[in-house]
């Protein structure tokens, strides 16, 4: 089936009528957007349910920003070579090994050279190697806060989070709806921790931290009669400080990618 890149494809089903409940000034400039990633057909309360369901699986919104995250890689690498490690070791909870910056995530070391390449015993792909060279970049070394907030309301947040919803917590919901002990797995195998549940009353809550400085909190909801099950990603509110919006989406993405290859090979 072939991918719908142009955004007059999408313009076709609107309304256009420029209501602006998207938040937008016009249909043309939401189409513009769900192309981008930075909206979702549902945040158009006026395009039939029929044609969200034929049209969801053919925007190419993931093949282009995974294409973005590529070109953001490189230019990543290159404005490390400006940084002086020994400056930015302690600001970034890091350290220096053997003259390369040596980053913990998830648990495991994550080695940075001078030219930006990343190493470690995990497997490294770019959906995670953007946002921990993004840190390395731009953190400001703010101390975390303790205080979680939902992706939408973290900066520039609310544009991105149908699709963070739909790329992050929907698929991570469905992979706990069908193997519960997966957080489990999560905790043992990237140093987690079991969260205080009563923070949000769910059922289930887990923390980790992706990178020293930006933990996330992982809460899950039990199936409760009608009420179907239900998970939310939280970001601590410092998170903004250290990562762009958009390599935050990258890492939450980045991490449950990594979490379906883990259910894979214990299925």
């Amino acid at each position: 089936m072939t991918k719908i890149t142009n955004p007059f494809e999408i313009y076709k089903v609107l309304p256009q009528t420029n209501c602006g409940e998207c938040t937008l000034p016009n249909c043309l400039a939401f189409a513009a957007a769900v192309i981008k990633g930075q909206k979702n057909l549902v945040d158009c309360p006026y395009v039939s349910h029929k044609d969200k369901e034929i049209l969801a699986n053919r925007i190419a919104i993931r093949e282009d920003f995974s294409r973005a995250r590529g070109e953001d890689l490189d230019l990543l690498k290159s404005r490390v070579r400006d940084i002086d490690f020994s400056t930015r070791a302690a600001l970034l909870g890091a350290k220096l090994v053997a003259g390369k910056l040596a980053v913990k995530s998830l648990g495991k070391d994550f080695f940075i050279d001078i030219n930006g390449n990343v190493t470690s015993e995990c497997h490294t792909h770019v959906w995670m190697t953007v946002p921990l060279l993004s840190y390395v970049v731009q953190s400001n070394g703010a101390d975390i806060t303790g205080r979680w907030v939902p992706f939408r309301e973290l900066k520039d947040g609310s544009a991105m989070n149908p699709l963070f919803v739909q790329r992050a917590e929907k698929p991570l919901k469905k992979m706990i709806d069908r193997n519960r002990q997966l957080l489990g797995d999560l905790i043992s195998m990237f140093s987690g921790q079991r969260a205080d549940n009563n923070l949000f009353a769910s059922d289930i809550a887990l923390s980790l931290y992706p990178l020293p400085k930006v933990p996330i909190l992982i809460c899950y909801w039990n199936r409760e009669g009608d009420m179907d099950s239900d998970l939310n990603i939280f970001f601590d509110s410092s998170a903004a400080t250290h990562l762009q919006i958009s390599s935050l989406f990258s890492l939450g993405v980045g991490l449950v990618m990594m979490f379906e290859k883990i259910a894979r090979k214990h299925s």
